[in-house]
């Protein structure tokens, strides 16, 4: 059974960081492409991030490039979201997405950046 949990959002001020964490079961995140969502408040769900199954480069969404990271520990089986820098404008619910081979979605975190 393919199960996504998302953690590690939080409130942080802007220009602050945190890193959002995604732990997947029933499939191997290395042979999966996975990718980042985020859904602001009225507004669609769009991606910020995704990387492929095969070596190359990620995708980033261009407000989050120079700021934002998408990786995976394949010892974990966790695809990761560094953020840095970080904007009142990424306050958001962030959602992890993998095919495997069909599409599956974690339940979100919210991350809010405030002062």
């Amino acid at each position: 059974q393919v199960q996504l949990v998302e953690s590690g959002g939080g409130l942080v001020q802007p220009g602050g960081s945190l890193r959002l964490s995604c732990a997947a079961s029933g499939f191997t995140v290395s042979t999966s492409p996975m990718s980042w969502y985020r859904q602001a408040p009225g507004k669609e769900r769009d991606l910020v991030a995704a990387l492929g199954s095969t070596a190359g480069n990620p995708y980033y969404v261009d407000s989050v490039k120079g700021r934002f990271t998408i990786s995976t520990d394949n010892a974990k089986n966790s695809v990761y979201l560094q953020m840095n820098i970080l904007k009142p404008d990424d306050t958001a619910v962030y959602y992890c997405k993998a095919w495997a081979p069909d599409e599956y979605w974690g339940q979100g975190t919210q991350h809010t950046v405030s002062s």
